[in-house]
């Protein structure tokens, strides 16, 4: 999918592309780090039990789906650079409103506007990284998502650092005024040039609707690979460093370190994903992710001390680390651009249905015995990645 209207066949300055797209996907995860480092105080704030926040953090996850339903037409219409540019500035906005609510009702009615927010730009941002990466013919994919890693690390641990010193209505209000000079300073960048019309994307990928039916179900199949993965990300950032204060009495700055920590770990994994994948294969890197995720994350939610649950997220990251952009590789692989959208979109439908999920199973069990299910989930990603071992077009 062209990234921008209008029939404009110049070669835009790609270097520049990469650079702005690359710090908005950072923007991204560090807008998202900074809000989730702030759950414990607010959940105490609104006096939200374990189930009416998971309810409330559904919020997140219906904007965002609602939101990845229209944002394809958008991008369509208007351009996936602006559509970009505009949810940056949106995100940005909506950062500052759940410190200024007091129960759970209101907080998830302003993560609806939070969460559509999140989806449109994730939506919109791979949209472009999409195009971008076919008309360079490079793998630069993981790039981009090292980035968001980097910025999530970067915003945890300025959270960690604030945490004890700073309101969530102080820390947020700051994360928007960064957010708007961020995307103020680098917007205009892709404002000025739509995104590459690629010869790989026309020629190549086809027409999505035309997609036969196996080639329809080996992409749905990345998809679900992808979204084993991304339910592990969503899972941790909301829900670890209340793991770690609840269950293990970590101080708030420690307990704020483990997401910094995780996505550190996921960060370095990436940024090493093009050597391993040299190295390793598309699907050995799916199964040895995976093990080494199912491990971490043992470790990580059954550790009776924080040291050894802190060395159980960092596992995890870098088990987790390549699983999503080498599932959203083989869907592009195998249907373009087209295939690489579907399968982003049901990634990032896991890492927004995840903390949901784990709320009401803390509910029903305890937070300890619901973030297994990440494990669980790795697991199933790497044999799901073994068994589409041979995954070709028809």
């Amino acid at each position: 999918m062209p990234g921008g209207p209008g029939g404009n066949t110049a070669a835009p300055p790609s270097a520049r592309l990469r650079t702005a797209l690359t710090v908005f996907f950072a923007l991204d995860g560090f807008l998202f780090a900074g809000w989730v480092v702030r759950i414990p105080a607010i959940k105490h704030q609104t006096g939200a039990s374990a189930a009416t926040l998971g309810l409330a953090l559904l919020g997140v996850s219906a904007g965002a789906v609602v939101t990845m339903m229209f944002t394809g037409r958008l991008c369509r219409r208007f351009g996936s650079h602006p559509v970009t540019v505009a949810c940056g500035a949106l995100l940005s906005l909506a950062i500052a409103l759940p410190a200024h609510t007091r129960s759970a009702l209101a907080l998830g009615l302003v993560l609806l506007v939070f969460g559509a927010a999140y989806g449109g730009m994730n939506v919109a941002m791979n949209s472009a990284a999409v195009d971008l990466v076919a008309a360079l013919r490079r793998p630069v994919m993981p790039g981009f998502h090292a980035a968001f890693s980097l910025g999530g690390m970067v915003g945890a641990g300025l959270g960690g650092l604030v945490a004890g010193g700073l309101s969530p209505a102080t820390h947020l209000f700051v994360l928007t005024g960064v957010g708007l000079l961020v995307t103020a300073a680098v917007g205009p960048v892709l404002l000025r040039h739509p995104a590459p019309r690629s010869v790989v994307a026309a020629g190549d990928s086809g027409t999505p609707g035309r997609l036969d039916k196996r080639a329809r179900r080996l992409v749905a199949l990345f998809g679900v690979i992808a979204l084993c993965t991304a339910y592990g990300e969503g899972a941790l950032a909301d829900w670890g460093a209340l793991h770690l204060e609840q269950d293990l009495h970590a101080r708030p700055g420690v307990a704020a370190a483990g997401y910094s920590l995780f996505a550190l770990t996921m960060t370095a994994g990436r940024l090493s994903g093009t050597a391993l994948l040299e190295r390793l294969g598309q699907t050995r890197t799916l199964v040895v992710g995976g093990a080494t995720a199912t491990a971490g994350m043992l470790l990580g939610s059954l550790a009776p001390t924080t040291w050894a649950a802190l060395l159980g997220f960092a596992v995890t990251g870098l088990g987790l680390a390549n699983i999503f952009p080498v599932a959203v590789g083989r869907a592009g692989e195998l249907a373009g651009p087209g295939g690489v959208a579907a399968a982003s979109t049901l990634g990032y439908g896991g890492m927004l249905l995840g903390p949901p999920a784990i709320g009401f199973l803390t509910d029903w069990f305890s937070l300890p015995t619901a973030l297994t299910t990440v494990a669980l989930l790795a697991t199933a990603a790497a044999v799901l990645g073994y068994g589409a071992r041979n995954a070709t077009h028809a």
